[in-house]
């Protein structure tokens, strides 16, 4: 499988030179190609972006806006993926003493790869000025636009520093949410439930009081509540397991639990089986998941919650349960050989733990 830096490759800054000169016909394509590509080839997926955003200031106009005109232009002749995201690179890098011009280009910029990064740069340097301009792009009638509302405020947006003013103060996103609270659009709440999930982590209350407020008949509200409540979930919060009905004190009674292959090699399946039996005489709802401890380097351990399914148990009723998962090396996880544990959660709490040996 091809690196994801190779989508910043020769051919690729060989079509966007072309492109950059139908836009701008001072611009030299050979002299781009060959500063940006120089010594390239070890530089990261962010690198190469970031590599992208320096060169071409020294081969555009001096003049901030004509620049971003330029830029504009340019972005709507290109392919809408991660690559894109230079052109808000270059608004966070290049931008901040034209708050106005760099902010409509980031808006515009958005609509063909994400603003979510750059505009942090600006929430960092003027908060309040920023946030007030999110608010109002928060009822846009664009998704990518009202999308970034939520997602470039989310107080710890992966790949990203985090705002601290957003974790001091969660208020100081919460009408931007409230706006977006029932937006139809999936790519709009993916990100509202997760802003309130970032929450989640450092302001527990704030975050459980104001989900309380909202009108869970609302099938996109529903939903958002239920995204952004995972983590809080699978923690076995009491007010939030509350909001969904979940068992607080669940009587329950775990068999079988066994691990098929205890001794696994990378890139074979763990695979597992038990059964749970309802030990109470009214029916119990349920969340069920596991928890995998992986051994990191240096013998620490780390967990993983996955979920199971949720179910409700009648009385006395017996479910059996499998799964299988492969273990493999992920960009975002690295095995390490060693003891690992697999644990059994339901509500929060866990009711059985048995370790296995994976030999990387």
């Amino acid at each position: 499988m091809e690196p994801l830096k190779e989508m910043f490759n020769k051919n690729y800054y060989l079509h966007f030179a072309q492109e950059m000169q139908k836009v701008y016909k001072n611009f030299n394509p050979e002299k781009f190609v060959k500063d940006v590509t120089l010594n390239f080839e070890s530089l990261s997926l962010n690198e190469r972006m970031r590599n992208t955003s320096i060169t071409l200031k020294k081969h555009l106009p001096d003049d901030y806006k004509k620049t971003i005109l330029i830029l504009s232009d340019v972005i709507t002749r290109t392919n809408s993926n991660y690559t894109n995201l230079v052109f808000p690179d270059y608004v966070g890098l290049f931008g901040h003493d034209d708050f106005t011009t760099s902010l409509n280009a980031l808006k515009h910029f958005t609509q063909f790869g994400s603003s979510e990064f750059a505009i942090r740069e600006f929430l960092r340097r003027d908060f309040n000025k920023t946030i007030k301009v999110m608010n109002i792009w928060a009822k846009d009638k664009n998704a990518h636009v009202r999308r970034l509302a939520s997602e470039g405020s989310r107080p710890r947006l992966p790949w990203s520093f985090k705002l601290d003013e957003v974790i001091k103060n969660p208020k100081s996103t919460q009408s931007i949410l409230e706006i977006l609270k029932a937006d139809e659009e999936l790519y709009v709440k993916k990100s509202v439930a997760n802003h309130l999930n970032d929450i989640s982590k450092d302001n527990t209350q704030h975050m459980i009081q104001l989900i309380k407020s909202w009108d869970k008949t609302n099938l996109h509200t529903a939903w958002i509540v239920k995204h952004a409540s995972r983590t809080l979930i699978k923690k076995g919060n009491t007010q939030s397991l509350a909001i969904f009905d979940f068992e607080k004190n669940p009587k329950l009674k775990l068999e079988k639990f066994k691990i098929i292959k205890p001794k696994l090699k990378l890139g074979e399946h763990l695979e597992f089986e038990f059964s749970l039996t309802s030990e109470k005489n009214t029916s119990q709802k349920l969340v069920i998941d596991y928890i995998i401890h992986y051994q990191k380097k240096g013998a620490e351990l780390s967990p993983k919650v996955f979920k199971l399914k949720e179910i409700t148990l009648k009385p006395k009723e017996k479910i059996s349960i499998s799964k299988k998962q492969v273990l493999k090396d992920f960009s975002t996880r690295k095995h390490f050989s060693g003891l690992h544990y697999l644990e059994i959660q339901v509500n929060g709490k866990v009711l059985s733990k048995q370790p296995f040996h994976l030999n990387v």
